[in-house]
């Protein structure tokens, strides 16, 4: 095997090591025991025989895989005799499950609330809104669960909802600014489906898909009380849609209707955090120990715009490999979270996603110098990047030779933000198909020995 080669597969394992330490079904075992006569959530423990219905709801990309531990977790005789469910997720997420309902809450690929995510909120705003004291609420949040738990204010619409989102998402907006939009747009985010359970007990389990990992802004918040208001949401839409902002929206966040919603319940709600970038980070940064690199770890909290990450990355190697002094094993930069693309206007046809963008910027910067003896890779942990089958790609000195040899413009691509094509004829996309969790992006970049 050739050291373009081994390069390559040691870049793609230290990237599917973090995959799989943050997969949803492995989180919510570490957080669930169940013995069948007592529960334990994250540390607080039930007697079952005085639990009377136990609910388990939620949305995210991560929803298939937490719903399916939360079963097995408990184990048939506790489904059976207690448990109801229903969780929004991707198309492409659905199974059939004992008790738990996986509803497809919007088309694979496709990030934008949708009528069916719309009847699925009012079907998990029924379950909770029957609970009692005796009952608990297990809600299972991760990321994408924004577009999942569409439930639009009057008079705001599902169409207003959908052509804000993807407004503010063309233009760049950044995803504290999306859910802040959001959130105050709907019944169910900000807070809003804590406020609906009725149920005496509710244990939210969180997938964390945003850097600092903020409870308000996950999945835009359904059982954190709203921290942002409907001026600030307002100021965000003119900031990136200047005055072309939907009648329905302005009227709903300008009356002040929104700014006194009911007291939360703090005392009956609990949040935790069990799966972040970090410990995709982290457990990437043992799988490169073992393979006897160098770790360099950039942390989870890198944001930016993708094509200047993407070029300060392959500068960051270049540099490593020109200077070894203090470096004598190769070295492997790991880095996570989540940067922006700044959409082109272009009328030609055009498919990518952040990660894409992000490793054909670095490619372009190293164009010249040949990528030798460097893998550049970014992933989507949850295995999508954008509007695609890929959860981002690679690039090393192999992927640049076939793209030459094809005669493939790689700065053309990256101009009209069409990373997808490029990398799909010259090598390089990176397949996994739904990850069932989601802690944003993972970039794994290697810097090899001479």
């Amino acid at each position: 095997m050739s050291d373009v080669e081994s390069l390559r597969r040691d870049a793609l394992a230290i990237w599917q090591a973090g995959v799989d330490a943050v997969r949803s079904e492995r989180l919510v075992a570490e957080a669930i025991e169940c013995d069948g006569r007592t529960l334990s959530v994250c540390g607080e423990t039930f007697d079952l025989s005085t639990v009377g219905r136990i609910a388990v709801v939620g949305a995210g990309k991560a929803g298939a895989g937490m719903a399916a531990a939360v079963e097995e977790a408990l184990g048939p005789e506790v489904l059976d005799a207690k448990v109801t469910g229903w969780v929004n997720v991707p198309a492409d997420c659905v199974r059939e499950l004992r008790t738990i309902r996986l509803h497809a809450g919007r088309p694979a690929g496709v990030n934008e609330p949708t009528a069916e995510g719309v009847a699925g909120t009012e079907e998990i705003l029924r379950i909770v809104g029957s609970l009692g004291d005796a009952d608990l609420c297990l809600v299972l949040i991760s990321g994408g669960g924004s577009a999942l738990l569409p439930a639009p204010k009057p008079p705001v619409t599902l169409a207003d909802k959908q052509e804000i989102t993807r407004r503010l998402m063309h233009a760049g907006a950044t995803i504290q600014e999306l859910n802040a939009v959001r959130k105050r747009l709907s019944q169910v985010k900000g807070g809003g489906l804590a406020r609906a359970c009725r149920a005496g007990r509710t244990i939210a389990l969180i997938i964390s898909d945003v850097i600092g990992d903020p409870l308000d802004f996950i999945a835009s918040g359904p059982t954190y009380p709203d921290t942002t208001t409907d001026a600030k949401a307002v100021a965000i839409l003119r900031a990136h849609l200047c005055n072309d902002i939907p009648a329905n929206v302005l009227t709903l966040l300008e009356s002040g209707a929104g700014e006194t919603p009911d007291v939360f319940p703090h005392e009956r709600v609990t949040n935790r955090i069990v799966g972040s970038n970090a410990k995709a980070v982290e457990a990437a940064a043992a799988e490169a120990t073992g393979r006897g690199y160098e770790v360099i770890s950039l942390g989870s909290e890198n944001a930016g715009e993708a094509n200047e990450e993407g070029r300060q990355l392959w500068e960051r190697c270049r540099s490593l490999r020109e200077n070894r002094a203090g470096h004598p094993r190769p070295v492997c930069v790991l880095s996570g979270g989540e940067p922006v693309v700044q959409l082109a206007k272009t009328d030609r046809p055009r498919k990518g996603g952040r990660n894409q963008q992000l490793v054909l910027a670095g490619l372009v910067a190293g164009a010249e110098d040949g990528l030798r003896d460097v893998v550049l890779l970014s992933g989507g942990t949850d295995g999508e990047d954008g509007p695609t089958d890929a959860a981002g790609a690679y690039v090393d000195a192999g992927v640049l030779e076939k793209a030459v040899r094809q005669g493939l413009d790689a700065e053309a691509h990256l101009a009209i933000n069409d990373a997808y094509t490029f990398f799909e004829q010259a090598g390089g996309l990176i397949v996994s198909g739904p990850t069932h969790t989601n802690v944003m992006d993972l970039r794994v970049a290697l810097v090899g020995q001479e």
